[in-house]
């Protein structure tokens, strides 16, 4: 059965709308891939439908037979102003969409960055990030009493927000990716890519200085954290988290080779590195072929400091094993 051509969805009583909607929902858009296209001339050429096309939209498209014509199964359901789309929208619901020339229109219906639905995620995303919150929860089923924050706080953008409401949790089709954990990652780290092109323009080619440390992630993956320290234009003295990446292992080679990949993927010469800052592990500013070693071969003025954290940390684990109540507690 195919959905398109059939009653609007608006001439449905209010009251039936939401189960018919879970039908066409159940059903998904009616994709015939083995199907032998009608070729039609248009243009000067012979065209006919492409089944890559449900490969490349799976979640809307939907092809009819008896009108070789393409319609959005979305629209149909919960199409409620015929503007929406730029003006594309009624073209996949009341006459259905046959110009193979422009298929570009299938992007152009989807909705570019600036839609509801992918603004609402972006916006969420980046409220999270600015907050330091996780984004996942332990439990995202439907029955679960807290989806984590990312679901959690798109709910209460459906409830202040018609547009967003329309478009988001409970009224999308259900296999929708755009709240799924990957689509999550990806905005992640688009947001990562444009902060840290922010932070390259704001250092501008100035001097700078590099705080390096290495550790181990749950997974017990070997990581490096790189933080840059420089004067901005205005003369203050800004600190700021570069890159977390993963290393093969913490030898002084390995973690050199990724701070100097790191620099030439950023744009930046180790030429133009005054100051370098570590833990006291001899990998890192031993007396031979450390860290600190390897980077002062190919730049003399990169001093080092023993960074002033690690020593804070240091004082207080020797303070605090000599003291027996303080030691039983943590030792």
């Amino acid at each position: 059965m195919e959905t398109l051509g059939l009653t609007p969805i608006t001439d449905y009583h209010p009251n039936d709308r939401a189960k018919v909607r879970m039908i066409y929902l159940g059903m998904g858009p009616i994709q015939p891939r083995n199907h032998d296209f009608p070729q039609i001339v248009q243009g000067k050429e012979n065209r006919r439908v492409n089944p890559k096309w449900f490969d490349d939209y799976p979640t809307w498209l939907e092809y009819s037979i008896a009108k070789d014509a393409v319609y959005c199964l979305c629209c149909y359901l919960f199409k409620l102003d015929s503007k929406e789309h730029g003006g594309s929208c009624d073209a996949f619901v009341v006459g259905g969409f046959s110009n193979w020339k422009k298929v570009e229109r299938f992007g152009k219906h989807i909705g570019g960055p600036n839609s509801a639905h992918n603004q609402a995620s972006i916006v969420n995303a980046q409220f999270l990030l600015e907050q330091g919150l996780p984004f996942r929860g332990h439990d995202e089923s439907c029955d679960s009493f807290n989806q984590g924050n990312f679901r959690q706080h798109l709910k209460f953008m459906t409830m202040i927000n018609e547009d967003i409401k329309r478009v988001c949790v409970g009224t999308c089709p259900g296999n929708l990716k755009l709240v799924t954990a990957d689509i999550q990652k990806d905005i992640v780290s688009a947001c990562a890519i444009e902060t840290t092109n922010s932070i390259i323009k704001d250092l501008w080619g100035s001097l700078f200085s590099i705080l390096v440390d290495e550790a181990r992630d749950v997974s017990n993956k070997e990581q490096m954290a790189v933080v840059i320290r420089y004067v901005d234009k205005l003369g203050h003295v800004v600190e700021r988290l570069l890159s977390i990446t993963h290393v093969p292992n913490t030898t002084a080679t390995s973690l050199k080779e990724e701070i100097e990949a790191l620099l030439v993927k950023h744009k930046l010469s180790i030429s133009r590195l005054h100051g370098q800052g570590y833990d006291g592990a001899s990998n890192m500013q031993g007396e031979f072929n450390c860290l600190k070693a390897l980077i002062l071969e190919e730049n003399e003025y990169a001093y080092y400091v023993h960074c002033f954290a690690h020593q804070l940390q240091l004082a207080l684990v020797g303070v605090a094993k000599k003291n027996m109540n303080i030691s039983d507690i943590f030792f």
